[in-house]
């Protein structure tokens, strides 16, 4: 009778218990916004992260919220940004297609290695040795494909050293500038002809000792430009995209011919091999 007892009491309890817990559920239940499954499944879902959020599902709660604006998927473009805003029912206005850029032009053949780097093939290992890894430029490519493996989109390769990035495959999610230890690589507009690849700071007396290539800070670009769109900030030329035309002006002058112009010198942008994912077309 003992045990039948302690039984019934149990299964009370449970009965208590089960249903006190049903009405907290739908006291405290939160209610989901019916747009967030739509919105979701409307994102290419490639969680590379390009929109600033840890995957495509918590974009579309963040945008629900008030917390990022619709339109910001650098994967799915100017048609994902059409069906987010057909279901949230406003007009979205899609953001500049954007790409990354390496900025580094010091290929085996004009930059000059302080020693032979034998180790793990990363580049954030390689840089945490003395002097920043094994090249004489403190600032340049380490070229161990570090970058490559992080894009998921099959847009960068290494070519005689330095990463490269393929353009049009390209989607600008910048996962590949947080691979890289050095900081080289930066987002420029898709529509970007003239690009500076180099980020040395080096004044150029020092620069001529361990790259043929790298900007000498001498401003020939800068007063040939008549946009004020150049300017050399730290021995180093950099483009303002909000006043470059793309005249090309700039490039015939450098003498160091480092100033490239897309539509003229197709120098490291051979084609990369075809895109690993579906979203890269």
């Amino acid at each position: 009778m003992e045990i039948l007892f302690a039984l019934a009491v149990l299964a009370g309890l449970g009965v208590v218990f089960g249903t006190v817990l049903a009405i907290a559920g739908k006291v405290f239940a939160v209610e989901e916004d019916p747009r967030l499954e739509p919105l979701t499944e409307a994102l290419p879902g490639a969680n590379c992260g390009g929109c600033g959020f840890s995957g495509c599902a918590a974009y579309a709660a963040a945008v629900l919220k008030g917390k990022a604006a619709p339109g910001g998927c650098p994967v799915g473009g100017a048609e994902v940004a059409k069906a987010m805003g057909e279901i949230l029912g406003v007009a979205v206005e899609q953001p500049e297609r954007s790409v990354a850029l390496v900025k580094c032009s010091g290929f085996f053949d004009v930059a000059q290695k302080k020693y032979d780097y034998d180790g793990v093939a990363d580049c954030k290992a390689a840089a945490r040795l003395p002097g920043g890894g094994p090249n004489e430029c403190p600032y340049g490519c380490l070229g161990f494909g570090s970058c490559v493996k992080a894009c998921p989109f099959g847009a960068m390769r290494v070519k005689n050293g330095v990463a490269n990035v393929d353009h049009e495959l390209c989607v600008g999610c910048m996962k590949c500038a947080e691979a890289c230890p050095k900081g080289l690589i930066v987002k420029v507009p898709y529509s970007a002809d003239i690009t500076v690849a180099c980020s040395s700071q080096e004044k150029g007396a020092a620069l001529r000792k361990y790259c043929d290539i790298g900007c000498l800070g001498c401003k020939i670009c800068e007063k040939t430009c008549e946009h004020d769109a150049i300017h050399v900030i730290d021995n180093l030329a950099r483009i303002d995209y909000t006043k470059c035309t793309s005249c090309g002006q700039c490039a015939p002058k450098c003498p160091r011919h480092l100033i490239r112009d897309a539509r003229l010198n197709t120098e490291g942008e051979d084609p990369i091999p075809a895109p690993v994912s579906k979203y890269a077309e």
